[in-house]
């Protein structure tokens, strides 16, 4: 009979590239991939690596398999959820993970609430960026997931996953407290149009955002200072540097030199818990959706 890690170790493999990779994706060490194939090799007779360059890659035969290991585990893991949905108790093991605004914002507050209520279950949190979030998410490798999704450029969500909506979090002009528009009840972002701004690094989805949004109001961004934490931008506006686009979730402190303006029109991000839709029965999960949606209403 197969073993159920050896398969594990495969998919692993055969999803990631290389040992290496699936090693780090399933937390374990290089060599002890190595020899979950090694076993699965004299197991099943046939050679299942070889040699690629400098790496290696699956042979017809092993990725026969790796497709098999695919189904098979998909079927544990629903088998896993039907089991938890019929003891109808919140235990076991939940992987989650958010970027890091909702990390600082939501997460700790929701796994307070989780450990209070529900102290047989294992929660395991990563911050992570919003595309590899939905990565592992889908790969199996995290159960739940806080993704941010701007509304005038939806994310796109892969077939298979389920999500709930948390919170809609309203963006604002922040902008040196001696600027000629400091303390006006509101303002377009038009008016703003001879402003340096302050961005987060190149590549990154807010940075996109911030490009797209200003270039939509006709404004061609002049950026001078690239950060990705919101509290070095505000500290940035602070001195003089230029002004920035802040979601409110991301202000948990406001440094004194800055003014803090709602814009016309405001933009807003959403923010979703995501996970597999065959898991969607476990207690677990249903839980945790519930604890992040309580302290979203809370600081929402």
């Amino acid at each position: 009979m197969l073993d159920l890690n050896r398969l594990k170790a495969l998919h692993a493999v055969s999803v990631y590239g290389s040992v290496g990779a699936a090693a780090e994706a399933l937390m374990v060490t290089p060599s002890a991939i190595s020899q979950q194939l090694a076993k699965l090799e004299r197991e099943t007779g046939a050679p299942l690596l070889e040699r690629n360059g400098r790496g290696v890659k699956l042979t017809d035969a092993a990725g026969v398999l790796a497709d098999h290991a695919e189904r098979i585990l998909a079927l544990v893991e629903t088998a896993e959820a039907d089991f938890e949905a019929l003891r109808g108790t919140v235990v076991g093991k939940l992987v989650m993970s958010a970027f890091p605004t909702a990390a600082r914002g939501l997460v700790p507050g929701a796994l307070k609430e989780l450990a209070d209520r529900h102290p047989d279950l294992n929660v395991i949190f990563h911050e992570r960026e919003p595309e590899r979030q939905i990565r592992e998410v889908a790969r199996g490798e995290l159960d739940l997931v806080v993704v941010q999704d701007w509304l005038t450029r939806p994310m796109a969500i892969p077939e298979g996953l389920s999500r709930a909506v948390l919170i809609d979090d309203v963006v604002d002009v922040i902008i040196p407290a001696d600027h000629p528009l400091a303390g006006k009840p509101e303002i377009s972002l038009a008016e703003l149009k001879d402003e340096r701004w302050i961005s987060s690094t190149p590549g990154t989805v807010c940075h996109d955002w911030l490009l797209f949004t200003l270039r939509s109001a006709e404004l061609e961004p002049v950026i001078t200072c690239m950060a990705d934490e919101y509290p070095t931008q505000l500290a940035l506006v602070s001195a003089r540097q230029g002004c920035a686009l802040i979601p409110r979730l991301g202000r948990d402190f406001v440094p004194e030199g800055v003014s803090v303006v709602p814009i016309t029109a405001s933009p807003t991000r959403r923010l979703y818990a995501l996970w597999r839709t065959e898991s969607a029965r476990r207690p677990a999960i249903r839980a945790a959706v519930a604890a992040l949606r309580g302290v979203a209403a809370k600081v929402g």
